[in-house]
């Protein structure tokens, strides 16, 4: 069973889907979390922050939030010490990003974020690169293809900048290095 604490005002909104599910509440909030820890008096890490802002900026390019409530809201996110303050931020935005807040796993060095979360890897940075490794005319191609993913990669946010920037490196040098050798 969930104790809540409270005192002041927070309406339900984005906190559906959480602990506090349906619940009108004033003010500061805590639950309990994992080992029956109160998280709303749980100070919030870096990578939350930037979750929360995320979240605002979501719903501020869907047009839920003026330009004025926005900074505002993103001021306070930065602001924020505990989960309370950071949920309080949101508590009137919709519950769809806000039902898996990020969480600091050993291997991603306190970000919140796993290798394989979010963007996706662009394919011509990764065909690029395949390209590279082989000798001969598939090296030229992997410069087009590297060339080109760089800029889709600018365009669209898609991960995959190293892997088009080593592909390029060893298309470039590939030759030189394969001359050197019969060369020596």
């Amino acid at each position: 069973m969930s104790t809540y604490i409270s005192t002041g005002s927070i309406g339900s909104g984005a906190l559906s889907g959480t602990a506090l599910s349906g619940t009108a509440l004033s003010g500061t909030v805590a639950f309990p979390g994992a080992a029956g820890q109160l998280t709303g008096a749980v100070r919030v890490s870096d990578s939350e922050r930037e979750w929360a802002v995320d979240v605002l900026s979501k719903a501020f390019a869907e047009g839920r939030l003026t330009a004025e409530e926005h900074a505002a809201r993103v001021e306070r996110a930065y602001r924020a010490r505990t989960s309370a303050e950071l949920l309080a931020v949101s508590a009137d935005l919709p519950a769809w990003p806000l039902t898996t807040p990020p969480s600091a796993t050993p291997g991603d060095a306190g970000t919140g974020v796993s290798a394989g979360a979010g963007r996706r890897t662009n394919s011509l940075a990764v065909a690029a690169l395949v390209c590279s490794v082989l000798p001969g005319p598939p090296q030229l191609a992997a410069i087009v293809l590297a060339v080109a993913s760089l800029r889709q990669i600018r365009r669209t946010g898609e991960r995959g900048t190293a892997l088009a920037g080593t592909a390029l490196l060893l298309a470039a040098v590939g030759p030189v290095l394969a001359v050197l050798f019969v060369l020596l």
